[in-house]
């Protein structure tokens, strides 16, 4: 898994089995690859290459993420069915037909010596869907005794039942705007939210990152990397004013944009809601959240493993579902003509 806040490569080793209706699993070893500055950068302006440029970096992109995989399979001494793999989103434009994940499954098979399973959006977006989120099917599955999951990685999505099916879609940013803040002044995050706790918040902007056109949207939506440059960069940028402050305005306008969300879906007076993704190891921001949402909704925290690995578990699961032909992605999530098995299976050669 390599998500949009662009921390590294996330592997996991998931054992996913059924008993009898409910499916369980079991995170065994793990290992997140933090990304150097110049693969950072690479993946941040893949948007801007030339078809041909990004093609060939699809390719040995692919290949590397098959040589990491191969190198923690060789180390773990493992013994796996398949690679499930999510590659990196550089360009996610549901409404122009169009969601791209570089990573290509036959050299990533071809240099792992292991069968893949990846490009999980694609036939979803071909089915009228936004191609997002998928982790929905894993909220459901594994998760479905919370009232709400709501992940906290590079976006902010929530998922949730709504007469008897799955809803889920991206409510906006998390860990994308902390962490452009961040790098900007040589960080690669801000740990445990301790910058942002000094901070105050600079008014002018929060009203700006307020009343983005995304927030007024309907669902299904969700959001990328292309939208965080044309309609956020510019107001995050534009601000003389300190990085502490600059990331406290960022957390609070995370944590109102989720708490108004929770409250228009809540449908009783008390709920729980369980929290995973990077967010969830920043402490400054689940307690503004806390704060923001009253007692409307208890965060429920879990392990760091799972909070970590969580979506890289999913996309496990999301694999295993595509062996088995089942369905893997919620057309009441996405929007999408129908559900689907979704994925393209590749064999090394």
């Amino acid at each position: 898994m390599s998500g949009t806040s662009l921390d590294g490569l996330d592997l996991a080793h998931c054992h996913i089995w059924q008993e009898e209706t409910t499916w369980k699993f079991e995170i065994k070893e793990t290992k997140s690859i933090s990304y150097s500055s110049e693969m950072q950068e690479k993946l941040k302006n893949s948007i801007f290459l030339a078809a041909d440029e990004l093609l060939v970096f699809h390719n040995t992109y692919g290949t590397w993420l098959g040589e990491q995989a191969k190198a923690f399979i060789k180390v773990n001494n493992l013994e796996v069915d398949a690679i499930a793999s999510h590659g990196h989103t550089t360009h996610h434009q549901p409404e122009n037909g169009l969601t791209f994940q570089i990573g290509s499954g036959q050299h990533l098979a071809n240099a792992s010596g292991q069968k893949v399973v990846c490009d999980f959006r694609t036939n979803d977006v071909s089915l009228g869907g936004q191609g997002a989120p998928l982790v929905p099917i894993g909220d459901q599955l594994f998760f479905g005794k919370y009232d709400f999951c709501l992940n906290l990685g590079g976006i902010s999505n929530v998922s949730l039942e709504r007469n008897g099916k799955r809803i889920a879609y991206d409510i906006g940013l998390a860990n994308m705007i902390l962490n452009h803040i961040t790098r900007k002044n040589g960080l690669d995050y801000d740990k445990g939210g301790q910058l942002a706790r000094s901070g105050k918040v600079n008014p002018q902007m929060l009203e700006k990152l307020n009343a983005l056109e995304y927030y007024k949207l309907p669902i299904p939506k969700s959001i990328g990397y292309e939208w965080f440059v044309e309609e956020v960069v510019p107001i995050i940028d534009s601000p003389q004013d300190s990085m502490e402050n600059l990331l406290t305005t960022g957390v609070h306008h995370i944590c109102e944009q989720v708490a108004i969300q929770i409250k228009n879906n809540s449908k009783k007076s008390k709920n729980t809601m369980f929290v995973t993704g990077g967010g969830a190891l920043n402490d400054f921001l689940i307690e503004t959240l806390q704060e923001k949402l009253g007692e409307i909704a208890r965060v429920v925290g879990t392990e760091k493993k799972l909070i970590e690995f969580k979506e890289a578990l999913v996309f496990a699961l999301m694999g295993a579902l595509r062996l088995e032909n089942k369905i893997n992605v919620l057309s009441s999530v996405t929007g999408a003509k129908t559900d689907s098995s979704s994925g393209i299976i590749f064999l090394p050669s």
